[in-house]
């Protein structure tokens, strides 16, 4: 007897630690996840559910009308080739605005057989970096070859191209990334501080001025200011100080010293965050929701002046405030580092 469970223990233990133990328990972490992706995809090719068969992808155009994009990829890839899978294929509303305007389809560029033929087809060359090219059912070009791995900024404008020539609306979401990433890819951010007699009152005004990429609440000098983040090639910091002190919000300006401004700038001290930064935003049930920093900025001033919050928001990210499971906090969160973990 002693020997019959001494055998059955031993069986469960090599069962426990078997490879199909865990691949069912990894299947069962996956399908907890609140949003699926691929988990045999090679990393090259990021989060996207892709196509792997140009006429499977061709008959569901037609079937969805809607066009086609096509990664043409190295897989296994270069360091060139993993970092776009690992980065802008992996941001969470870069995937969703693919898999939801267009039928995704991803074609090795290192291969044979029909991943070879397509690659002729389009005149593609082999062993290449990342190469986006969005087409109709029949093969043509709705936007240009889009060959720059590098930036975020060319793939989501590439979208934005083809989804506008499909005659569909560009997501507000997407526009707002676009604004953000094209702004911290070129340089064109500067910051300043606001003092005020209220920093929750500056961030819901503050944020609805031109330029302004996001804002946040903190203290510096002893006072209660808003950080703000703008694009120089929008708005000076002339303009927002300016109007920002016709709402009563801007006493003092710290920023860089800077006479072309035209105003009295004081240097900055040490700046320290508000523990209720975006106030209005983390007494809501939008809390829960991760989001880019500029949609944090436009939801939390949606939510305070009393407009609608979702017009900044994807479905994905709106379908979260029916998951019953969610409660934490995600207004300090980084949206590409929880997305896929929650």
């Amino acid at each position: 007897m002693v020997s019959f469970y001494h055998q059955m223990v031993v069986y469960i233990i090599k069962w426990l630690t078997s490879s199909i133990f865990i691949m069912m328990l990894s299947s069962i972490t996956t399908n907890a996840q609140i949003f699926h992706f691929p988990a045999n995809n090679p990393v090259e090719l990021g989060k996207v559910k892709w196509n792997r068969n140009y006429k499977d992808a061709v008959i569901e155009s037609a079937e969805r009308n809607l066009p086609i994009i096509i990664l043409f990829q190295e897989v296994p890839g270069c360091n060139n080739c993993t970092t776009y899978g690992n980065e802008i294929l992996s941001h969470p509303l870069v995937v969703e605005a693919i898999e939801t305007f267009f039928v995704p389809l991803c074609i090795y560029n290192n291969h044979t057989g029909d991943d070879k033929d397509i690659l002729n087809k389009f005149g593609e060359p082999s062993w290449n970096n990342p190469v986006i090219r969005i087409i109709t059912k029949d093969g043509k070009d709705m936007a240009p070859r889009q060959p720059d791995f590098r930036s975020m900024t060319k793939t989501i404008g590439t979208l934005i191209d083809a989804i506008e020539k499909s005659d569909k609306r560009t997501p507000e979401y997407l526009k707002i990334l676009l604004e953000e990433t094209e702004a911290k890819e070129k340089g064109l951010t500067q910051e300043a501080y606001f003092s005020m007699y209220c920093f929750w009152s500056g961030e819901k005004e503050i944020s609805g001025l031109p330029g302004v990429i996001a804002t946040e609440a903190g203290f510096m000098h002893g006072k209660e200011v808003v950080k703000v983040i703008y694009r120089k090639d929008k708005a000076t910091l002339s303009d927002i100080f300016l109007n920002a002190k016709k709402v009563g919000c801007g006493d003092d300006v710290y920023a860089a010293i800077n006479v072309k401004n035209g105003l009295t700038v004081k240097p900055t001290a040490s700046y320290r965050k508000d523990t209720e930064d975006k106030y209005y935003l983390s007494k809501s049930s939008y809390k829960i929701i991760p989001m880019t920093d500029m949609q944090k900025t436009k939801v939390n001033r949606a939510i305070g002046m009393g407009l609608d919050p979702t017009t900044y928001l994807s479905p994905r990210q709106l379908k979260m405030l029916n998951h019953k499971d969610l409660s934490k906090s995600q207004v300090s969160a980084n949206i590409e580092k929880v997305w896929w973990k929650m």
